[in-house]
């Protein structure tokens, strides 16, 4: 038997639930809710229907699509956050994502933040030429961006990243080679040549000086670098000396500065090492970078393996 109401006949694909609703509807209301539950199961119907003519392919795409409208209303909302300022630019700091040098400045707008979040690539507007222009596009020394901040009144950025080349025009490794100590205590007027470099890689300068100065002849007694420089006997034999060392204060619970002083040895005569063979420290920070998202094990198990 067919349920009737008000001459509005419901079918029973609908299901058992809808006579019960609908004998549970008293008077005028009773043919609306009848038509709501008929459209509202016509639509799921027409939905089931088109999805189960669709392929495994278009359902994925049809996920992708979703995905990509979630990520692109994310990213909206976090570019509304930004502090432009009244030109609708904010500044924008390029870092060595391994060695944390400092190697550019430009500006940025809404436009410019958002390319460099879906490329990847460092991302800039230009205030003289009024467009976009992407570090790279003419010397394929690009700006491969790792990852992004914003500062704690959010009207400044930091790319951190990954460079292709030199990134300042003059071919230096950062735009940032002028030392204004240095022009000071200078009478000559010329302009500075220092990096400006972390201890770090201020003690790696000063180990490639020492190395390129080998081929020098020069009087007075070699440096102690130098002489590490020229025996690999000797410097192996004092690394595995501080080493030793370092590992002595752990065992001998001596005092933290103690540590700290046997680890800048170790550092100091490894770092010669690396002169030696020609690595640099980015190389090694890269390799520890690139190891953040793998365990010790897997590590190991990846060097058996090659």
């Amino acid at each position: 038997m067919t349920p009737s109401t008000g001459g509005l006949r419901l079918h029973h694909p609908i299901g058992p639930s809808a006579g019960v609703v609908s004998r549970g509807l008293r008077g005028s209301d009773r043919l609306p809710s009848a038509g709501r539950i008929i459209c509202t199961w016509r639509r799921h119907r027409l939905t089931v229907a088109a999805t189960a003519e669709k392929s495994p392919k278009d359902l994925l795409l049809d996920e992708d699509r979703g995905s990509l409208l979630s990520r692109q209303r994310k990213v909206d909302e976090l570019l509304d956050t930004v502090k432009w300022d009244d030109k609708g630019l904010a500044v924008a700091i390029v870092q060595h994502v391994d060695t944390g040098a400092i190697l550019m400045q430009g500006f940025a707008n809404r436009d410019a933040l958002a390319t460099t979040i879906s490329s990847r690539k460092a991302t800039f507007y230009s205030r003289s030429r009024s467009k976009l222009w992407t570090k790279g596009e003419t010397s394929s020394n690009f700006i491969n961006v790792c990852d992004i901040f914003l500062d704690c009144d959010r009207d400044s950025i930091i790319y951190l990243g990954k460079p292709d080349g030199p990134t300042c025009h003059t071919g230096s490794e950062t735009c940032y080679f002028s030392s204004v100590s240095q022009e000071l205590e200078s009478s000559d007027q010329v302009k500075g040549n220092e990096l400006a470099a972390s201890t770090l890689y201020s003690l790696e300068s000063t180990i490639s000086k020492r190395k390129a100065e080998l081929d020098q002849s020069g009087s007075g007694k070699p440096s102690w670098t130098k002489k590490l420089l020229l025996s690999s006997v000797l410097l192996c034999k004092k690394i595995r000396e501080e080493a030793d060392e370092l590992c002595r204060t752990l065992e001998d619970n001596e005092d933290k500065t103690r540590t700290a002083s046997e680890m800048a040895d170790v550092l100091y005569h490894a770092m010669v090492l690396l002169a030696v063979r020609d690595v640099k420290m980015e190389n090694v920070l890269e390799i520890l970078r690139q190891r953040f998202s793998q365990s010790g094990i897997e590590e190991k198990q990846s060097r058996a393996r090659n």
